[in-house]
């Protein structure tokens, strides 16, 4: 398989996973719930109890440690930051917006995929007549180095760009290669830096150090890469490592969110042991820790 997928339109069925996933957990809107995600939650479960048991932690665990993580940060970058546009890249069926909207009112908040996935997100919603002027969908494709889906153009053209946006990617990076995922941090650095005081949040997989848990994950990786037509890649070992990879791509600041931290804090469910997934916020003009 080539490092650099000529597409990324396999993914969209695990999209309806972890859709099935926020509506099962009260997460999400009926509107969002479809019959695949539901067939695919069912046919997951034994593979989850299975991980759960021997890894103490599973698919589902790490799903909703780091989509509770991801929402706070955003909660804490619109009241405490008051930046008011947010742009969710990969929706899927993500109930992300839609919570948002109901906290947050005057926000301007855009969700953007890959055009069918896009279009059917954007019908659903409509719907249940959930967006307007300030809730959008719209199509992108990270790979676009041209043409309107290009993350530039779309940027451009859905906000007010004097001001700052929060860009949120969970449950896509994985999917490429660390050197193809890296060009577009690189261009999303660079395209924030234009907008001083965004913020970016995403997750990462770390590769387990025990061999025989790094093997499984491995072989899980490539059955879930062949079924999605992608790349599946666990990018880093470390939270150093993760941290210098951000910086080295442009931005500003990098904090890496461990969910053990969290647990005081936020209702996330409790990996035994260390957890697999961080988050990873950073930032651009000096705004945010470093």
């Amino acid at each position: 398989m080539s490092s650099k997928p000529t597409d990324s339109s396999g993914i969209s069925f695990t999209a309806l996973y972890t859709g099935a996933v926020w509506h099962r957990y009260g997460l999400s809107d009926d509107c969002l719930a479809t019959r695949q995600g539901r067939w695919l939650y069912h046919l997951m479960t034994p593979f989850e109890s299975a991980s759960q048991l021997a890894i103490g932690g599973n698919i589902r665990t790490f799903l909703l440690q780091r989509h509770l993580i991801i929402d706070e940060l955003i909660d804490q970058a619109i009241t405490s930051r008051g930046i008011t546009q947010v742009l969710e890249i990969a929706c899927g069926m993500s109930p992300r917006g839609i919570r948002l909207r109901q906290r947050h009112p005057g926000i301007h908040m855009v969700e953007a995929d890959l055009p069918d996935m896009a279009g059917r997100k954007a019908l659903r919603l409509l719907a249940a007549d959930r967006l307007g002027s300030n809730h959008q969908v719209t199509p992108i494709d990270i790979l676009a180095d041209h043409g309107e889906h290009q993350l530039e153009h779309v940027l451009d053209r859905v906000f007010d760009n004097r001001k700052p946006v929060i860009v949120v990617t969970e449950g896509l990076t994985s999917y490429f290669s660390l050197d193809v995922i890296t060009t577009f941090w690189q261009r999303l650095a660079a395209a924030l830096a234009q907008r001083p005081g965004s913020v970016y949040l995403t997750e990462s997989y770390y590769r387990p150090r025990p061999p025989l848990l790094n093997g499984s994950l491995n072989a899980l990786g490539k059955l879930l890469g062949a079924a999605t037509r992608s790349q599946v890649s666990f990018h880093f070992q470390t939270d150093d490592e993760a941290r210098r990879h951000f910086l080295d791509c442009g931005f500003h600041s990098a904090v890496v969110h461990d969910p053990r931290d969290w647990y005081d804090r936020l209702a996330i469910p409790e990996s035994r042991g260390e957890p697999m997934v961080r988050v990873i916020e950073s930032g651009v003009s000096g705004h945010g820790s470093s």
